[in-house]
C-alpha cells in the first residue's frame, strides 16, 4: 500500500497481501492529537519516520486536503513491518480547523457556532472511541512540551461513552471470527497509550548535557556531569505528572482490563521530539549514515523469507533505554534514543505476542491480548465502522442509530461552558416566571400577556448567561403562553362599543343551544358588563340593554323586543331586506368599501339637471360589472339582457332587470353603505321609520311627551316651507329649496305675487301667506337614557318659557349634524360622556306638501363609507308625525365602526346635510 486512504475506502477495498505475511499477526498503531500552526503535521511526519518512507506530504498537500472539514481516519498498511497505521485528523489539526472556520457563515450567532464546534468535538470523540476499540498501541501527539489537562476530562468522557455503547458493540461483534474475550471487551486488548511532545524552544539541549542543580543527590557540585540529558529529565517529569493526574481522576486503576487505556509501569511512555533549533542538515546526515551503515556481522547478500524479515526488524532496532555502559557518552551521560527506538520497544511486545502486563497492585489480574491477522481485524473494523461512523447496511441500522446518539453523555464532561450556562439559565427561569405572574388579574388579554412577557424576558436577561440563553428564553416564552392559555386567557372579542368581553376564553352557543359553564372551554355568550338605557323605535318606552357584540343584536333584536310592548301596532314604512330563494344562502364576498367616498349632496335645482344628464347618456361605472355578475347569480344569461348588457354606444339604455331586482342568492353580511355592490341587501334592516299619528298629535307648546328628555329640550324646531299654488303653466313637482334665501321668502307684510286668488283652491290648514309650518327635531341619547334635541351642531334646545322653540330648523337642516356630541349631563369621572344621534322627529303639516327623507351617516373619517337605509329616499305623506330611528352601531363587512375615543375629533362623525327636503304636492281635482 503506497498511499494512505480513508478508513471507509480502505475497508471496502481488497488488499492483496504478501503470502509471506498473510498468516502473521498485525500490530495496529493509532495516532491522534493536536497540531500547531505549521505547514506539515507532526502526526504524518511520525508515520514517515517510522516506516522509513515518504508516505505523507511534508507540507500537508496530500489527499487529506481534498476532504471537507469533518474528522477523518487515514490508514496506511506497512506489510513488511506488519504495522497498520491509523491517523486521526480532526478540527484539532490546523488544516481541518481552517476549513471548519471557512464553512461557518458570517451571520452565525453565538449559540449556533457553539453547537457547530461541539458537534465537531463529539464526532472527534466517536472516532477516538473507534481507535480505542481497534488499536494495540495509541500515540498521543501534542505540539508543545507541556501536558494538556483537558485530556483528563476527554478520557473520562470517552470511558463513560464506551461503557454505554458496550452492549451494542457486543451485539455487533457477535458473529465475527475473533476470540470470546475480544467479543466481550470489544477490543483486542487494553490499548497502551504513549505520549509524544514537541520541543517548543523553551529548553535547549547542550552538547555537554550539564544543567540543573544536583539531581543525582551529590550536593551542590555543579562540575559533575548529569546522568540524564535535559530532554530525558523532561520526559521523566512529564511521565510522573501524567501518571499522577490519571490516577487521581481514576482514569488509570490497578486493573488494566477495566481502564480505557494503560501506561507501562517499567517502560518509558513519554517522548519529547527535539525542537527545530538543532541543525536540520546535520540531523539528516546522521539519519542517512545510520540507515546506510551495515552491521559488522551483516554480509550484504540478500536473505529471503522469514530471515530477511527478522534481520530487517533487528537492524531497525537501536539500543534501548536499559542498555547501561554501552550507551554512555564520553561524558558519562546516557544517549537519548530516537522516536523509532522509543516506539518500537512497544510494538515488539505486540508482534511477539507477549502483550501488555500493565496491572499493578497486590493481586494484579492479567488482561486479555490477541494479535489478529489482517483479514480478521478488517472484519471487526468494518462492522464497528458501520455502527459507529457511517451506516450503509439495513441490518445494522437500528444499532447504528442508538450508538451514534450516545455521544450526548459527553456533554457533562466536555462542554463546561454549556453546563455553566445551563445552571445560570435554570436559576434565572423561576425569577422570570415570578416577574411574569406579578400583578396579574385572573384573566387577561393578549396585550397584557405580551407586556408581562417582555417584563419576564427583561428579568431573565439580567441573570441568564451563555449559549443556553436563547433556548431557555424560548422555554420561558412557551411556559408563559402555557400559563396564560391554561384558564387565564381572556376572551379577545370586543363589543361594538369597543369594550372587551369579561369572560375567559369561551365558545359561543349555537342557535338553540343552552350555555354550558362546566364545558371546557365554557359555552356562553359574550358579555362586557356594560349596560345602557335606550328607547324603542318610537321613543315612548325606555329599557336597559346589554352591550351588543353583533350588529343584529344592536340594531334589530333589542328594538324588536320593545316593539311587542310599545310600537308594534304603529304604522310604519318597511325597508326591503334579503329574501332567500335557496335553503343555504351565502354571504357576499368582502367589497372594497375604501375605494368609494360619500357622494356629495347636490344643491337644490341641480338635482334635476344631473338626473337629465344621467338619463340622456350611457355611462360605465364600477357597479355595471357587479350588476352583470348579479344577473348571472339570478339565473340570467348575457343574452337575456339584450343590447343593454354590452353597453354599446348610441343605444338607449332602459332599466334592466338587474337594476329592479335584488339578489336572492347572496346577502350583505354587514349594513348597507356607499361601498356595497348593487343588488345586495342585508338580512335585516338597521333603520326604522314609524308614524306616531297625525300632525295635530304634536303640541308645539308642550313638546314631545316622552320619557328621558332633559327639561326644556323636548321641543321640535319649526320649519316654515313656502307653498306655491299650481297653475297650468307651473312645472309639476318643483322642489322647494331649503337654503332660506331672500328669493324664496316674501317681504314683511307683503304676499307673494300671483299666489292669492290665482288658482282659487283653498286648503285646510293653509296660512294666508302660503307658508306651511313643519317641525323637525334631531334627538340625541346617551348611555344613561338622557335625551335632548339639538338645534345646531353645537347647540342644545333649551326652552324656558311657554310658546315652544323659536329658533328655526333651517340651520340644522343645512348643516352636517354631528353623530356624537358631549352630553350636557357629564358624570363625575374624567372620561367624557358622549350622546349619540338616535332619532329624527318630523311633523308634516296638513298641506299640499311632501317631505323627502334621505339620511346619510358617515361614522368616521374618510375613507369611511356613508350609511343609508335600504330605501335611499322616502316620501313622507302630509298630516303625520314620523320618527326615523338611526342605527345604534355601524358596521361594514370588514368590521365595526367604533365610537370616537377621547383624542379623536367629533367632526368626522356626522350626518350629511340634505337629510330632508320639501316638495309641493299637486292639488286635488275639483
Amino acid at each position: 500500500m503506497a498511499v494512505p486512504v480513508s478508513i471507509g475506502a480502505f475497508l471496502q477495498s481488497e488488499i492483496i497481501e504478501d503470502p509471506l505475511y498473510k498468516d502473521e499477526g498485525v500490530c495496529v498503531l493509532g495516532i491522534f492529537g493536536k497540531s500547531a500552526m505549521q505547514p506539515g503535521s507532526i502526526k504524518e511526519s511520525i508515520v514517515n519516520t517510522l516506516s522509513d518512507k515518504h508516505i505523507f506530504s511534508l507540507f500537508g498537500l496530500g489527499d487529506a486536503d481534498n476532504q471537507d472539514s469533518e474528522a477523518v481516519i487515514q490508514v496506511y498498511y506497512n506489510q513488511e513491518s506488519r504495522v497498520l497505521y491509523l491517523v486521526l485528523t480532526s478540527v484539532f489539526d490546523n488544516r481541518q480547523l481552517l476549513k471548519a472556520c471557512e464553512s461557518l457563515c458570517a451571520g452565525v450567532g453565538h449559540a449556533e457556532a457553539h453547537e457547530f464546534w461541539k458537534g465537531a468535538e463529539k464526532q472527534h470523540c466517536m472516532l477516538l472511541l473507534y481507535l480505542f476499540s481497534l488499536c494495540h498501541v495509541l500515540l498521543l501527539v501534542h505540539p508543545t512540551c507541556s501536558f494538556d489537562v483537558t485530556y483528563d476530562r476527554l478520557f473520562r468522557g470517552l470511558d463513560a461513552l464506551r461503557q454505554k455503547v458496550l452492549p451494542l458493540l457486543r451485539a455487533t461483534l457477535k458473529d465475527t471470527p475473533v476470540s470470546k474475550e475480544w467479543k466481550m471487551n470489544c477490543r483486542p486488548c487494553p490499548p497502551r497509550l504513549l505520549f509524544v511532545f514537541q520541543m517548543n524552544g523553551t529548553i535547549r539541549v547542550g552538547g555537554s548535557g550539564s544543567g540543573g542543580n544536583g539531581a543525582d543527590g551529590s550536593g551542590g557540585n555543579s562540575e559533575k556531569p548529569k546522568k540524564h540529558s535535559p530532554r530525558r529529565r523532561l520526559q521523566h517529569a512529564l511521565e510522573d505528572q501524567i501518571y499522577r493526574i490519571f490516577r487521581k481522576s481514576r482514569v488509570l486503576t490497578n486493573q488494566s482490563s477495566n481502564c480505557l487505556f494503560t501506561v507501562p509501569a517499567n517502560q518509558a511512555f513519554v517522548y519529547v521530539v527535539p525542537g527545530p533549533d538543532e541543525d536540520p542538515v546535520g540531523s539528516l546526515l546522521v539519519q542517512l549514515r545510520s540507515n546506510c551503515a551495515l552491521r559488522e556481522n551483516d554480509t550484504g547478500a540478500p536473505v529471503p523469507g522469514q530471515r530477511r524479515y527478522n534481520q530487517m526488524r533487528h537492524s531497525s532496532r537501536q539500543p534501548s533505554f536499559n542498555v547501561e555502559n554501552s550507551n554512555l557518552s564520553s561524558g558519562g551521560q546516557l544517549v537519548d534514543c530516537t522516536l523509532k527506538e522509543f516506539l518500537w520497544q512497544h510494538v515488539e511486545l505486540v508482534l511477539t505476542k507477549k502483550g501488555f502486563d500493565d496491572s499493578v497492585g497486590r493481586n494484579p489480574q492479567p488482561s486479555h491480548f490477541e494479535l489478529p491477522t489482517y483479514s480478521k481485524w478488517a472484519q471487526v473494523a468494518y462492522r464497528l465502522h458501520q455502527v459507529m461512523i457511517t451506516n450503509t447496511e439495513e441490518e445494522m441500522a437500528e444499532v447504528a442509530i442508538k450508538v451514534q446518539a450516545s455521544p450526548k453523555v459527553l456533554e457533562g464532561f466536555l462542554d463546561a461552558d454549556a453546563k455553566f450556562s445551563e445552571n445560570r439559565c435554570q436559576k434565572a427561569l423561576p425569577l422570570a416566571h415570578s416577574a411574569y405572574q406579578s400583578n396579574l388579574p385572573h384573566n387577561y388579554t393578549t396585550t397584557v400577556h405580551k407586556n408581562q412577557l417582555a417584563l419576564a424576558l427583561r428579568v431573565y436577561s439580567q441573570h441568564a448567561r451563555g449559549i443556553a440563553f436563547q433556548r431557555y428564553a424560548i422555554q420561558l416564552h412557551e411556559d408563559c403562553y402555557k400559563f396564560w392559555s391554561n384558564g387565564h386567557q381572556l376572551c379577545e372579542e370586543r363589543s361594538l362599543t369597543d369594550q372587551h368581553c369579561v369572560h375567559k376564553f369561551h365558545l359561543l352557543p349555537k342557535p338553540g343551544e343552552k350555555p354550558e359553564l362546566d364545558h371546557n372551554p365554557p359555552i356562553m355568550p359574550h358579555n362586557s358588563r356594560g349596560r345602557s338605557t335606550s328607547s324603542c323605535n318610537c321613543g315612548r318606552k325606555q329599557a336597559p340593554r346589554e352591550d351588543p357584540f353583533d350588529i343584529q343584536g344592536a340594531n334589530y333584536d333589542f328594538y324588536q323586543m320593545l316593539e311587542e310592548k310599545c310600537c308594534g301596532k304603529l304604522e310604519r314604512i318597511q325597508f326591503p331586506v334579503f329574501q332567500a330563494s335557496t335553503p343555504d344562502p351565502a354571504p357576499a364576498p368582502a367589497c372594497d368599501d375604501t375605494s368609494r367616498t360619500p357622494e356629495p349632496v347636490p344643491p337644490a335645482g341641480v338635482e334635476g339637471e344631473n338626473l337629465k344628464e344621467k338619463e340622456g347618456g350611457v355611462t360605465h361605472t364600477p357597479g355595471d360589472s357587479t350588476s352583470l355578475s348579479l344577473a348571472l347569480s339570478l339565473g340570467q344569461s348575457t343574452d337575456s339582457l339584450g343590447p343593454y348588457g354590452d353597453g354599446a354606444e348610441g343605444q338607449e339604455k332602459r332599466p334592466s332587470l338587474v337594476d329592479r331586482q335584488h339578489s336572492t342568492v347572496e346577502y350583505l353580511p354587514g349594513m348597507l353603505h356607499s361601498g356595497c355592490p348593487k343588488g345586495l341587501l342585508p338580512k335585516f334592516s338597521s333603520w326604522s321609520l314609524v308614524k306616531l299619528g297625525p300632525a295635530k298629535s304634536y303640541n308645539p307648546h308642550s313638546g314631545l311627551e316622552q320619557p328621558g328628555f332633559l327639561p326644556g329640550s323636548n321641543f321640535l324646531l319649526p320649519w316654515d316651507v313656502v307653498i306655491r299654488c299650481r297653475s297650468e303653466d307651473d312645472v309639476v313637482g318643483a322642489a322647494e329649496p331649503l337654503d332660506g334665501n331672500s328669493s324664496s321668502w316674501p317681504a314683511p307684510n307683503k304676499a307673494l305675487a300671483g299666489k292669492r286668488g290665482g288658482a282659487g283652491y283653498l286648503w285646510r290648514g293653509r296660512r294666508r301667506d302660503d307658508v306651511a309650518r313643519a317641525f323637525v327635531g334631531f334627538e340625541y341619547e346617551d348611555s344613561r337614557g338622557r335625551r335632548f334635541l339639538s338645534s345646531a351642531p353645537d347647540k342644545v334646545v333649551k326652552v324656558l318659557g311657554p310658546g315652544g322653540a323659536k329658533e328655526p330648523a333651517t340651520r340644522a337642516l343645512n348643516s352636517d349634524m354631528p353623530l356624537y356630541i358631549p352630553s350636557p349631563t357629564q358624570g363625575r369621572g374624567v372620561k367624557p360622556h358622549y350622546a349619540q344621534l338616535a332619532r329624527l322627529f318630523i311633523v308634516v303639516p296638513d298641506a299640499p306638501l311632501e317631505l323627502i327623507l334621505s339620511p346619510k351617516v358617515q361614522p368616521g373619517s374618510l375613507p369611511c363609507p356613508s350609511f343609508h337605509p335600504e330605501k335611499p329616499e322616502v316620501v313622507l305623506s302630509p298630516d303625520s308625525v314620523w320618527v326615523l330611528r338611526f342605527p345604534y352601531s355601524y358596521m361594514t363587512d370588514r368590521g365595526p365602526c367604533y365610537p370616537p375615543k377621547e383624542n379623536q375629533p367629533l367632526a368626522s362623525y356626522r350626518v350629511l346635510r340634505g337629510i330632508l327636503r320639501a316638495s309641493t304636492a299637486s292639488p286635488p281635482p275639483q
